[in-house]
């Protein structure tokens, strides 16, 4: 990362056309694995010469660097391999591009602090955050295998045959369905309806078309089955067709990298699903074609530590070190390697791990005592929860049972993690938001009455006993939900339409005239006059 913005630099103060080549090749992409897809991460704004404005303050002051720091940089530009670049040449100044990135916090890609401080740089980085504007959609093949979900609900048929449809016969594609829609019986010929219900005779012989239209391409169509059979590195890209649910399952399908995700809004909520289908047909178009930007939704990976299984992994660990005979450097040494290539993470390779992408619950369940729950920090007590339970989430999962609960709506593109009580015995216990990328650790006091129950967005349902952990931190693996519009405006909507966001019924305006008026003075009323004419 130092040495792109190094080059970055370079650019920025001589405008070199090697510095510029260079840093083209080096520029840091952040690729998303099982996808032929990646998001870019800078942007660039063309110059023409003299006649390029600099309107930003900030452009200002990068060109009014002093000469040390500017030898510096010519100094490293001649340096590198290559014919060296000569400063002022005329095709210098028609091949001027400026560059403009933006990093967490300005709009400045130096990581400088005054003359001498810098941000170390650290190899054991998993995390980068780029500017939300830069996230666009860019397909380095072309994508060939989509998955369409849907929810189980009869008015989503007709939109669901139209959309399969359009992929296999216009686009060509190869379309991945799971198991259970072949499985409905409105969709299927061979329902023995004398069985049924008078209703659902009916709703079966008003679907007759739709039912006729799938059975055409009911063999060409791929399924699946949740649970048996692994999507990782098989789909290239998602369109969702419901509720905001649909988006959740589809992230519970992938633990690992997740294809770029299309949500059309076919349900009750509409947070995650920013599409219509009114013109589905010219919206995938464009998004095929690479035309969408993308909101990186983070994720929670959760992993359980059951007290029997870690003091098992330590008993495992301490006999292999004897048997190795390994010194207590050089097993340090090892185990650190072993924690950085772990997922890339930090954590341990382990099968119970899970990904979230709204929030993870701990409470107290069917017990009618106080949840009595200890949380750490980066290995750090913080507090101990006294209440119903606690609330983990993503800023996705700020507009879901978080905000019920008290907390503050965050824009997914923030990087956090929401902690949030949930009805704590203690007036003074607000919600807090922490740095993305620190570990949580979340357990069961040893004196609580009761153990506690933890759920994963909803699903997978389980019982904390005393000794076990709950560790908590931000997965390296988000969801690319694709926008409508742009993040921004994406996301307001969603806030206006979904949880009608400060509506409210407007102040009316105040009427000078009719003031004045009502107060009954003349004198008062000469003067207003008096100074409308001099207004105008």
């Amino acid at each position: 990362m130092y040495a792109q913005e190094e080059l970055k630099t370079m650019s920025y103060l001589n405008g070199s056309q090697l510095a510029k080549d260079t840093l083209a090749n080096a520029t840091a992409s952040l690729l998303i694995p099982g996808a032929n897809v990646k998001v870019s991460a800078a942007q660039k704004v063309p110059g023409s010469g003299s006649s390029a404005s600099y309107d930003d303050e900030h452009d200002k002051q990068l060109l009014n660097v002093n000469s040390a720091r500017l030898n510096n940089a010519n100094n490293a530009a001649s340096s590198a391999p290559g014919p060296s670049p000569v400063n002022g040449s005329s095709n210098d100044m028609e091949m001027r591009w400026w560059w403009r990135t933006r990093s967490l916090n300005a709009p400045s890609p130096f990581q400088q602090f005054g003359p001498c401080g810098r941000i170390m740089k650290n190899s054991a980085m998993v995390m980068q955050i780029q500017d939300p504007a830069s996230q666009r959609l860019t397909w380095y093949k072309p994508p060939l295998t989509v998955l369409v979900i849907k929810k189980k609900d009869s008015q989503v048929l007709l939109p669901f045959v139209q959309l399969v449809e359009w992929l296999v016969q216009e686009k060509h594609m190869v379309v991945w369905v799971e198991s259970a829609v072949l499985e409905d019986k409105l969709l299927r010929d061979d329902v023995k309806l004398e069985q049924e219900s008078a209703k659902f005779r009916g709703v079966h012989e008003k679907f007759c078309g739709v039912r006729a239209r799938f059975l055409a391409l009911r063999d060409k169509l791929v399924t699946f089955k949740d649970g048996r059979d692994d999507l990782t590195d098989r789909i290239d890209f998602i369109v969702c067709l419901g509720g905001d649910g649909t988006l959740l399952y589809a992230s519970q399908l992938f633990q690992q990298s997740v294809p770029p995700v299309m949500a059309f809004y076919l349900g009750s909520l509409g947070f995650l699903t920013p599409f219509q289908c009114d013109n589905f047909q010219e919206q995938v178009t464009n998004v095929l074609e690479g035309h969408a930007a993308l909101t990186l939704r983070s994720r929670l990976r959760c992993v359980i530590h059951r007290k029997g299984e870690r003091r098992k992994e330590s008993l495992q660990q301490q006999q292999s070190a004897l048997h190795i005979g390994l010194q207590k450097s050089n097993l340090h040494r090892h185990m650190n390697n072993v924690e950085f290539n772990s997922n890339n993470n930090g954590s341990p390779p382990s099968s119970n791990s899970i990904l979230v992408l709204n929030e993870v619950v701990i409470n107290r369940g069917p017990s009618p005592y106080l949840s009595n729950i200890d949380i750490f920090l980066d290995g750090k007590y913080i507090t101990s929860v006294q209440g119903d339970g606690l609330i983990v989430s993503t800023p996705t999962g700020s507009t879901a049972y978080a905000a019920a609960a008290g907390a503050s709506i965050i824009h997914p593109s923030v990087p956090a993690i929401l902690v949030t009580p949930i009805c704590p015995h203690s007036l003074s216990f607000r919600p807090i938001v922490v740095p993305a990328g620190v570990e949580l650790k979340i357990s069961i006091s040893p004196d609580s009455r009761n153990t506690s129950r933890v759920s994963f967005d909803g699903r997978n349902d389980q019982e904390l006993h005393h000794g076990d952990s709950l560790r908590v931190t931000t997965s390296i693996y988000p969801v690319p939900s694709i926008c409508s519009q742009d993040q921004i405006t994406d996301w307001f909507d969603s806030l206006a339409e979904g949880l009608h966001w400060n509506v409210r019924k407007r102040q009316k305006c105040l009427d000078e005239l009719s003031d004045l008026t009502a107060s009954g003075s003349e004198d008062k009323l000469d003067e207003f006059d008096y100074l409308k004419i001099y207004d105008e």
